[in-house]
């Protein structure tokens, strides 16, 4: 049986010596961020923070820090999830071989939660500013929860069945919130919250919200699964958890976790925002300050034994991406039952998740054509383009699994390599020029707006990739040094750029002009155009980071040779993806050097920080 709460999980992990109490008094403002980067980065364990400053309650760190812990902690629930996934990828398999799945129905009860009338969390009060005021990074806005379990339900149909769990980001302290009365309440677009929040404005009423903190730790992974439009999260945790979870009815307010750690309870009003922000995000970079719905509180309840839970991102790998790697496990097979004719799709966490898709499909429009074209990848692109959260990515490189069956898309150089060694710049770029990408995403025309762009490939080797910078290599005047990321893609460092938000560079274009009668990246199909070719060349991750978390398909991406037929975009010799940093962009996480310094030294050969990373 699962935890029921987060006591039970310390309890438990401190037993197998995978958490470690922190004694010493780091101060929530940067200084327990560093740390927990710090020992998220070295594979290090859970840390329970036991008297960080100006802190009532214990703060526990690092929970979901390495993918073996993760499924540790839900090691008696996921073979009846995995039964689950295979009934409903082969219902056969249910009479094939029956007592595989004897548990299956038990496993399925753990759905429907239960309704309690003693809910520990409502035991205590506090407020707000009673909470761990934690900062991760020098600019942010102000103190923010990090794992926040978000509960809504449906105005027009309330109850558990259409209800939402999510994990948003919530900012508790700075800006022009009432101290102890409001809270910023940023969610991005495509986010079940969003549904709701439209049903109260449509009916002109307040949207009540729960925040829930802690509990058993399979609510703050049901809160971030990307579970299919229909299932409420509420039940995805139950089944996680191997035990119904107990839900503690109000009159007149949403139910309340009951093991949970901590409950905010609140109202949305239908159509005021505040300034939320800015934050140090998942991409690296900080989000700024915009208008967001905010919470007018109600109460701030807590457990008499309640923990803290937090953690800090920024650009990957962080704590997040053991999230999404234990996610990817459990949901990855279910993929070809979605969207047909696919065989695997992969997020990639080094660049930001959002801005990068790979997929692999299957190209069976016309099998007996002498030569494969990318014909039904376009369709299944577009379909893997609607789904969810995917919808918001801005490059989905696609390839066909019958060109290379043991390709797989985690195996990124390899799958990069694949496509660029195929890739006809002239008809296998496929733009959506004005449509939705990530909230958190500065590259494009505006908040929330940018564009896409397919890169579908099918058939045989086109080219042999070059694997050494050209002897001799010209480049026009202010361009350079040059450097190698792989096989087949070259980065030139350029001037820094002055591109206005939605438009194209005329420097950029220069340089593609000036090798229309050159060749000299024969070998080289992709150019990446950035700020330090030393950097984004040093590993695969630098490169992803760079490449695509700095570019809008519709204005950043350029060729030499290029060419138009009808509306349809492309060139005859190397792509030129431009990854500098532009004007408008959203600036760069960077650690405070002196906290940096402090946390190192106590990390130092006989310092109380010793061994942790």
């Amino acid at each position: 049986m699962g935890y029921k709460n987060l006591q039970e999980t310390v309890a438990d992990l401190e037993r197998h010596k995978m958490l470690v109490r922190i004694d010493l008094p780091l101060d929530p403002n940067l200084e327990i961020g560093v740390l927990h980067r710090r020992v998220y980065q070295a594979g290090g364990p859970a840390l329970l923070f036991t008297h960080a400053t100006g802190c009532r309650f214990p703060l526990l760190g690092n929970l979901f820090g390495t993918l073996e812990r993760t499924r540790f902690i839900f090691r008696d629930t996921l073979d009846d999830i995995r039964r689950l996934v295979e009934i409903k990828i082969n219902p056969f398999s249910l009479l094939k071989t029956p007592l595989n799945y004897v548990k299956a129905p038990l496993a399925a009860w753990h759905l429907l939660p239960s309704v309690t009338t003693k809910a520990p969390v409502m035991e205590c009060s506090t407020t707000l500013s009673g909470l761990p005021q934690l900062v991760s990074w020098p600019n942010d806005g102000g103190a923010f929860l990090t794992l926040p379990q978000v509960y809504s339900e449906s105005p027009s149909s309330p109850g558990f069945a259409r209800s939402n769990l999510g994990m948003y980001r919530i900012q508790i302290s700075g800006n022009s919130y009432q101290p102890d009365r409001q809270a910023g309440l940023h969610y991005q677009i495509h986010r079940g919250i969003g549904a709701h929040h439209a049903e109260a404005i449509a009916r002109g009423e307040l949207l009540r919200v729960n925040i829930f903190l802690g509990g058993a730790p399979a609510m703050s992974i049901a809160a971030v699964m990307p579970l299919p439009e229909g299932m409420p999260e509420i039940s995805f945790a139950g089944l996680l958890a191997g035990h119904r979870l107990p839900m503690t009815r109000m009159t007149g307010h949403l139910p309340v976790y009951s093991e949970a750690d901590f409950c905010i309870s609140g109202v949305v009003h239908p159509a005021k925002t505040l300034p939320e922000g800015p934050f140090g995000d998942h991409l690296g970079y900080y989000s700024l300050t915009h208008e967001f719905p905010y919470l007018e509180i109600d109460a701030v309840y807590h457990r008499r034994d309640a923990i803290f839970p937090f953690t800090t991102v920024g650009r990957p790998p962080q704590e997040d991406t053991s999230f999404g790697a234990f996610i990817h496990e459990l949901t990855g097979p279910l993929i070809p039952t979605v969207v047909a004719g696919v065989k695997e799709v992969h997020a990639v966490d080094a660049a930001g998740v959002h801005p990068l898709l790979l997929a692999i499909a299957r190209e069976r429009y016309v099998p007996y054509a002498a030569v494969r074209q990318p014909q039904e990848l376009l369709t299944i692109a577009n379909a893997i383009l609607g789904q969810g959260q995917l919808s918001l990515a801005k490059y989905l490189l696609i390839a066909a699994q019958e060109d290379a069956p043991a390709l797989h898309t985690h195996d990124i150089a390899a799958f990069m390599g694949h496509i660029l060694e195929r890739a006809d710049w002239r008809n296998c770029l496929h733009f959506q020029t004005a449509t939705t990408i990530d909230t958190l995403d500065y590259c494009g025309s505006g908040l929330n707006e940018g564009s896409k762009v397919v890169i579908a490939v099918a058939g045989p080797l086109r080219q042999k990739l070059g694997t050494e910078i050209p002897a001799g290599l010209e480049l026009p005047s202010g361009f350079g040094p040059v450097a190698l990321c792989q096989p087949g893609i070259m980065a030139i460092q350029g001037p820094p750029s002055v591109e206005r938000r939605g438009e194209v560079d005329p420097l950029v274009e220069e340089l593609c002009r000036f090798y229309l009668e050159r060749n000299n990246f024969l070998g080289f199909p992709l150019i990446v155009l950035c700020d330090d070719s030393s950097f984004i060349s040093a590993t695969l991750n630098n490169f992803l980071w760079v490449t695509f978390t700095r570019s809008n398909p519709a204005t950043d991406i350029y060729g030499i040779r290029p060419e138009i037929h009808g509306r349809h975009w492309g060139c005859r010799s190397s792509l030129v993806i431009d990854a500098r940093i532009k004007p408008f962009h959203a600036p760069p996480l960077i650690d405070d050097p002196v906290v940096e310094r402090k946390i190192d030294a106590l990390a130092t050969r006989g310092g109380p920080l010793h061994g942790l990373f």
